[in-house]
């Protein structure tokens, strides 16, 4: 098994992409303006006057290197505390420009839209992606891993945009003290890009393998007399909540301040720290039902944590992304730990302090958690540090350590120490990407058998052949008790290879075939798990439709008997089964589009029979109604279930400032529903009126035939970015 997967990277070696992808690095000067031009989508500021332009793009997607089908003239300047940014995207199919969400924090393929990305240490390793859609709806993120964007960040910067009768027009600008950056470096890693929605084309000033990123930029010289004033960054938030037990009739009033306060000592170091922490208004999770004995693993998405998140990446662990569920495991540090009970309750957050920064070739973060007691588990003081130094072109080698054990009273202590490999400029302008990893950890009870190891090569191309292999090894005693797990005492191997054939065709984009797969055996080299996919065909058209079918084989030896559902119990011993699948799914620049899925064959000892379908109507930018339902049909030796998840979002924007977002979730593992309803008023970024209401109603057979109350709260909370 382990043979076929390092020919397949051998075979994932560079086919013949664009010579462009290897042209020089482009480059431009910097122009400096006194005054600050006014966002208002007219570009008659006499900043814009002096700005510098930049005209030179070429198609990034679907055909790199081509000229694009529309054309497009950015220009950028900047202040003393400020980056200022203008475009100029010209149609000739003016009112078929996408722009169906307005919004703040809604997202969608589909819409128009440019984004600006800033490596301020131009280290081609780390930096931010600032994108605006054609209603002004900022979109804003960090890079890991180099070449994967964080959308969950939170940053300050502010857009504006008009249509216009040949195109539209988009300005932004971004506060200094958005960024971290060394103010003796003259020079940034810079680059720009558009997206026409209705044709999926995606348009760059510089790009490799069809990606825009750090490692694929171009440069600004000349950026000197940046200011960030005091760095100083006062967030102070009130929230008052009133809370019920249903099922025990009580309820609890509250009025609870929260402060978090920045500092940066220099453009380059930044302090954070956190008071009485609050994480009211951030999205609920999206319910997924699990027919495995694996955990699932849910995005960080509170600010606090993903503030400079990137820098506690370690390991490229997570980087591939393709939905195998040992995709996360052996994550040293993984925040999610911190204020969530292992049920998912909050817990409180009574302070805490983060330090990131970057220096001479280094990163470096620090961060510190005051975590209150919880279920008879005393406070805990929760630490993590990460260190990092760049080498080679585009590479870096580090250490990670953590202290403390968020859902214990057992000490917890972790080592680690990472190489991360990245060459985007190999062979013909293809990708080369990998990693060697080591970490250990001490945990009183346990003695030896404490380590997890882990080796990678990949190469993600975007034509021609792909693919990686990802080996680990998580010894039975392996703690990381800050960090992520979903199974000790094994051996993991996972693998992809494939083909993207890009035809000289009016309607067909590109046409994918290709295998992957994931294989997990004991240390004494039984076999655990096993799951082969073979897609059979994927097929993508310009107007970003996809058609895919596969055929997916697994076998699991069970060593012990295995819930699958309540009263549904597998017994150990070895299954094998095949499943065959259809997905299509369709553009999102639509008014309505569908995303789908159907499966069937056989699972376990049994039959399985799944569909799922989420459906997306937006009739107007003021408006979203979206629905998904998922089934599966199981029929087992051991007893028939029927899951069922069901969700429902309907969301409101009233103005560009002014919104309105409900989801109501359901599904019949937990015979539950859950609704999570907030308005929003966000006059400006940093600043913000939030009103939540959570329900949970559930359905007790025992003492009634409907849906009944067990919680439920309604929150207000204000928060005002003070900045100096």
């Amino acid at each position: 098994m382990a043979a076929a997967p390092l020919f397949l990277v051998l075979l994932a070696m560079p086919a013949g992409l664009p010579s462009y992808a290897q042209s020089p690095v482009k480059s431009i000067a910097a122009t400096y303006t006194d005054v600050a031009p006014e966002l208002d989508g007219q570009l008659d500021d006499f900043a814009w006057m002096t700005a510098t332009e930049v005209v030179d793009f070429r198609v990034v997607s679907p055909n790199e290197g081509d000229e694009p089908s529309e054309s497009s003239r950015f220009l950028i300047t900047y202040g003393s505390d400020a980056i200022y940014v203008a475009a100029e995207l010209h149609d000739r199919e003016p009112d078929k420009i996408t722009a169906r969400i307005l919004r703040q924090g809604d997202y969608s393929d589909g819409d128009d839209g440019i984004m600006l990305v800033l490596d301020p240490f131009n280290q081609e390793r780390s930096g931010y992606a600032f994108y605006l859609t054609a209603n002004a709806v900022r979109a804003q993120a960090l890079f890991t891993n180099v070449v994967e964007e964080n959308w969950s960040w939170d940053g300050i910067w502010h857009g504006a945009t008009r249509l216009t009768d040949t195109g539209w027009v988009a300005e932004i600008a971004i506060p200094l003290r958005t960024l971290s950056f060394e103010p003796t470096n003259d020079t940034w890693g810079i680059n720009f890009y558009r997206y026409i929605g209705r044709r999926a084309e995606e348009i760059g000033w510089v790009s490799h393998n069809r990606k825009v990123n750090p490692a694929s930029s171009g440069k600004i010289t000349g950026v000197r007399g940046l200011e960030q004033g005091l760095g100083l960054e006062f967030v102070p938030a009130l929230v008052a909540s009133e809370t019920r037990d249903h099922v025990a009739d009580t309820r609890d009033s509250a009025l609870e301040p929260s402060l978090d306060i920045s500092y940066k000592p220099t453009p380059a170091l930044t302090a954070t720290l956190t008071l009485n922490t609050d994480f009211t208004g951030t999205g609920a999770d999206l319910r997924q039902v699990n027919l495995t004995r694996f955990d699932v693993f849910y995005p960080e998405q509170r600010s606090f944590f993903l503030q400079d998140m990137d820098i506690f990446e370690f390991g490229r662990i997570g980087a591939e992304d393709d939905g195998s569920i040992y995709d996360e495991t052996g994550r040293p540090f993984f925040s999610r730990r911190i204020g969530l009970s292992p049920g998912g309750e909050i817990i409180d957050i009574d302070g805490g302090l983060k330090v990131t920064g970057r220096a001479g070739g280094f990163d470096y973060g620090f961060l510190g958690i005051r975590q209150d007691d919880f279920d008879g588990i005393a406070a805990q003081d929760l630490y993590a540090a990460r260190l990092s130094k760049n080498v080679l072109e585009e590479s870096a080698v580090g250490l990670i350590t953590t202290y403390g054990d968020p859902w214990s009273d057992a000490g917890n202590r972790l080592l680690g120490i990472d190489f991360r490999y990245l060459n985007t400029r190999f062979a013909s302008g293809a990708t080369l990407e990998g990693a060697a990893w080591y970490q250990q950890t001490d945990t009183p009870g346990f003695d030896g058998d404490d380590a997890a190891f882990g080796v990678s090569l990949g190469a993600p191309n975007t034509e021609g052949w792909k693919g990686y292999v990802d080996y680990r090894e998580i010894q039975a005693n392996f703690n990381p008790a800050m960090g992520f797990v979903n199974q000790a005492g094994v051996r993991n191997l996972l693998f992809e290879g494939g083909y993207i054939w890009r035809p000289d065709s009016d309607w067909l984009r590109s046409v994918e075939s290709g295998i992957s797969g994931t294989r997990v055996e004991t240390l004494a080299g039984d076999l655990d798990y096993e799951e082969v996919e073979f897609e059979v065909l994927e097929l993508s058209n310009f107007t970003a439709d996809e058609l895919s079918g596969s055929v997916r084989r697994f076998r699991e030896n069970l060593r012990e008997p295995f819930e699958i559902f309540d009263g549904v119990t597998i017994p150990e011993g070895d299954y094998e089964w095949t499943q065959y699948c259809l997905e299509l799914d369709t553009g999102q620049h639509r008014v309505v589009y569908l995303s789908s899925d159907l499966c069937g064959g056989d699972f376990y000892n049994g039959t399985l029979d799944s569909a799922g379908a989420s459906l997306t109507w937006r009739p107007s930018k003021h408006f979203v109604l979206a629905g998904s339902y998922e089934v599966n049909d199981i029929a087992l030796p051991y007893g028939a279930f029927t899951t069922r998840q069901a969700t429902l979002q309907a969301d409101v924007a009233f103005t560009s400032t002014w919104y309105w977002e409900n989801l109501v979730q359901y599904d019949n593992v937990s015979d539950s529903i859950g609704i999570n309803s907030i308005m929003r008023w966000v006059p400006q970024a940093g600043r913000e009126l939030v009103l939540v209401y959570n329900h949970e109603l559930l359905d007790d057979p025992l003492t009634s035939d409907s849906f009944e109350g067990t919680y439920s709260e309604v929150l207000l909370k204000f928060y005002y970015t003070f900045r100096y």
